[in-house]
């Protein structure tokens, strides 16, 4: 039983969605601190004049907060500047209709918790793309260990025998640790995929809406699973 696991960011890159495809266990890790302007709050998308943010308006404490104890503003009326700005850049994009029509639902949601509205989005985007792995929130748990102990727990918590790890986590991975509890240790294969975008010129680490309104749910599901070196 592989796991991967990550915070919930906000309408994450295609590499996200290949890690959860990996998995047959993806962790949203909603209970660790929350860094501000990451890609918990924000995403690129192509623009002809090169690439540009969304952010979602955040109400953020001024002592230490984790992921679930972030809300948004939905007061700010935020939602329909973005649409505006979605559509304006990708309204002649093959697939613009099909996928806007699921951004104006994920962005009509009301809900306050910035761990459950990116999750939300993640879970439906996944599902659309007919990926069979199963989510939970790293929460529910309620563990209190810390670093690689912390992912351990996670990991036998979920039945799992192998964990699927980002590259950048080799930088700080107790390798040795994973060892004593067997339990396989999988870093991604992931090669960026170039695929049709709009205008000249083929940009990388983008929100997944951009392979999306490009390719439509069908074909960026081939090539998000191709992904693999």
């Amino acid at each position: 039983m592989i796991v991967g696991i990550h915070q919930p960011n906000f309408i994450p890159w295609i590499g996200y969605f290949y890690k959860i495809y990996r998995s047959d266990i993806f962790v949203l890790l909603n209970d660790v601190q929350f860094v501000k302007n990451s890609y918990a709050d924000r995403n690129s998308i192509k623009t002809s004049n090169g690439c540009c943010y969304l952010k979602l308006p955040l109400e953020i404490p001024s002592h230490t907060t984790n992921y679930n104890e972030i809300r948004i503003k939905h007061e700010l009326n935020w939602k329909d500047k973005q649409l505006k700005t979605i559509e304006m850049n990708y309204k002649k994009a093959p697939f613009f209709k099909e996928v806007f029509s699921d951004v104006e639902m994920w962005f009509s949601s009301e809900e306050k918790m910035l761990d459950k509205f990116n999750s939300k989005i993640i879970m439906d985007i996944s599902k659309k793309l007919n990926f069979s792995t199963e989510f939970v929130y790293s929460g529910d748990f309620h563990i209190l260990d810390k670093s690689t102990d912390r992912l351990i727990d996670i990991i036998k918590l979920c039945g799992g025998d192998a964990y699927f790890s980002g590259m950048g986590g080799a930088k700080y991975q107790e390798e040795e640790r994973y060892k004593e509890e067997k339990i396989k240790l999988i870093y991604t294969d992931f090669t960026y995929p170039e695929y049709p975008q709009l205008w000249k010129g083929f940009e990388k680490n983008l929100t997944v809406l951009d392979i999306l309104f490009n390719c439509g749910y069908e074909k960026s599901a081939e090539i998000i699973k191709g992904a693999g070196k």
